[in-house]
C-alpha cells in the first residue's frame, strides 16, 4: 500500500564558499548500539588526544517543547544541548556501547579502537578481518549480538577484496576477549556470514550499516556501489536491504526465499546508498540512503517493497539528466520525507532514553555535506525534519548512550568522539 509523501525540501546550510567531495562523489559546497536493537519497548540504550572546552550549540530552527521526567528542565533549553569533545580518532566510521560503558569504535583504514569515554583513554582491538581501504571503504560498522553478554558476538563489516580490482562489502562475526588491564582485546574465531555480490570494480556506495531487530534477524543496508541498475535485480544484492539469522542463514518468511539464491537474503529492493537504518518505538525500521544530486531519501521499511531507484528519484543524475521524481511512477515505494539539497546523511538513532526527555522519539541523523545534526520528529507513518544543529564538521555516526547521552563521531583524519548532554545553564 502507498503512503503519503511527505515533502521535506530543506534549504542548504552553506555560508562558507568552501567546496569538496562528498559521500556521492559530487562537488558541494559546505559550511564554515543499543539503538540499533529492537524491542517490543522501543530501543534500549545499548591514540586519541583529550578534549578542548566543551561548547553549547544551538538549533538553526523550532522551538522547544514541554519536558517532563527524570530531574531535567521542564521547558526545554535554548540551546537544548552542550557538546564536549572526549577523544580523537582517524577516519572513524562506527561506534557501539559495550555493556560496561566503553565503546568500541570503527576506523576506517582497518583498526577497531577500545575508548574509555570517562576517561579519554583510547587502546585498539586486535584480530580485525583485513579491509580494501579507498574511496569510501574501509571498516565500517560495528554492532553486538542481542546476547552480547552470554556469547560475546561482535559483528563487523567491511569493504573486502575480490578478483581483479573488484571489491564489495562483507559482514563477519567474532568472538570479544577484553585485556585484563581494560585497555584492548582480541578478536577470535572470526567468520564471515555474509558477502555482497557480485563483487564489482569501483570504492563507493558499500552501505553495510547494520542492526537486529526485536526478532533477532540480523539487518544490512547493502548499497548499489555505483552501478545503480543491480538495484532492481533480485539475483544481485546490489542496492538491497538483507535480512537474515544471526549465524548469515536465510530466514524462511523473508518475502522472496522462494526464489532461492540471493534474492532469498533480500527484504526491499531499489536503493542507491544506504548509511542509516533504526527501530522506533513502536518496532517499524526505518532507513536513510544518499540520493543523487538531490532526493536524500527517509524512508519507513515494507516488507517486500521497492523503492524505486534508478528508475526514479527526487534527485537527478550529478550531470544533469532527470529522473522521474516518485509521483510519476505510484508502484514505487516514494520515501516519508527527502532533502534537496542534499544533507548527505550518515548514521542514524532514534532516541529511547531518559537524560533528554523532550527527545523521545525523534529520531537524529548526522549529516556530511550539511555539517550538521539533523532532527526528525514522527508521527505514526510520517516524519520530517524539525530542527538542524551546525556543528561545523561532517558528522558520520550517531549513538545513544547507557546513560542516554547522544553521542557522534567527525569524519575525517583527527574526527573527534562528541558527547551531548542536556544544557542545564
Amino acid at each position: 500500500m502507498k503512503r503519503p509523501l511527505l515533502l521535506a525540501c530543506l534549504v542548504c546550510l552553506a555560508s562558507c564558499q568552501r567546496a569538496t567531495v562528498d559521500e556521492n562523489g559530487a562537488r558541494v559546497v559546505l559550511a564554515s548500539s543499543p539503538q540499533r536493537v529492537a524491542t517490543t519497548a522501543g530501543i534500549p540504550a545499548s591514540q586519541g588526544t583529550l578534549p578542548q572546552a566543551s561548547t553549547t550549540l544551538a538549533p538553526v530552527s523550532g522551538a522547544g517543547r514541554t519536558a517532563g521526567g527524570m530531574s531535567p528542565p521542564r521547558v526545554v533549553p535554548d540551546p537544548p544541548f552542550t557538546s564536549t569533545p572526549v577523544a580523537t580518532f582517524n577516519e572513524p566510521w562506527a561506534m557501539t556501547f559495550l555493556p560496561d560503558g566503553r565503546l568500541l569504535v570503527t576506523e576506517k583504514r582497518g583498526t577497531l579502537r577500545l575508548a574509555h569515554v570517562a576517561t579519554g583513554q583510547v587502546g585498539q582491538v586486535t584480530g580485525v578481518p583485513a579491509v580494501a581501504y579507498g574511496g569510501q571503504g574501509g571498516l565500517g560498522d560495528v554492532l553486538l549480538h542481542p546476547r552480547f553478554a552470554d556469547n560475546r558476538l561482535v559483528y563487523l563489516s567491511y569493504a573486502e577484496a575480490g578478483s581483479g580490482s573488484t571489491r564489495g562489502a562483507a559482514v563477519a562475526r567474532a568472538t570479544l576477549t577484553l585485556d585484563a588491564s581494560g585497555n584492548g582485546g582480541s578478536l577470535s574465531n572470526l567468520q564471515v556470514i555474509w558477502r555482497q555480490l557480485p563483487k564489482v570494480n569501483g570504492e563507493g556506495h558499500y552501505g553495510h550499516r547494520l542492526a537486529f531487530g526485536a526478532d533477532g534477524k540480523l539487518w544490512i543496508t547493502s548499497s548499489d556501489r555505483q552501478a545503480m541498475t543491480p538495484a532492481q535485480d533480485l539475483q544481485s544484492a546490489l542496492g538491497k536491504l538483507i535480512r537474515l539469522n544471526d549465524d548469515g542463514s536465510v530466514p524462511p518468511d523473508n518475502p522472496f526465499a522462494a526464489q532461492g539464491g540471493i534474492a532469498a537474503q533480500v527484504w526491499t529492493l531499489g536503493h542507491r546508498n544506504l548509511l542509516g537504518i533504526a527501530f522506533d518505538n513502536a518496532g517499524r525500521l526505518w532507513t536513510h540512503e544518499m540520493g543523487p544530486a538531490g532526493g536524500d531519501e527517509l524512508n519507513l521499511i515494507e516488507r517486500g517493497s521497492n523503492y524505486g531507484w534508478p528508475v526514479v528519484s527526487n534527485g537527478d543524475h550529478y550531470d544533469g539528466t532527470p529522473i522521474p521524481d516518485h509521483a510519476t511512477r505510484p508502484e514505487f515505494n516514494a520515501p516519508e520525507a527527502w532533502w534537496t539539497p542534499v544533507i548527505a546523511p550518515a548514521g542514524f538513532v532514534i532516541y529511547s532514553g531518559n537524560l533528554f526527555p523532550w527527545y523521545r522519539g525523534k529520531g537524529f541523523v548526522g549529516g556530511l555535506a550539511s555539517q550538521a545534526l539533523i532532527e526528525i520528529e514522527f508521527n505514526g507513518t510520517q516524519a520530517r525534519e524539525v530542527r538542524r544543529y551546525p556543528m561545523g564538521r561532517r558528522i558520520r555516526d550517531v549513538e545513544q548512550g547507557p546513560d542516554g547521552a547522544l553521542w557522534l563521531l567527525e569524519d575525517g583524519g583527527g574526527g573527534r568522539l562528541l558527547k551531548l548532554t542536556p544544557n542545564r545553564s
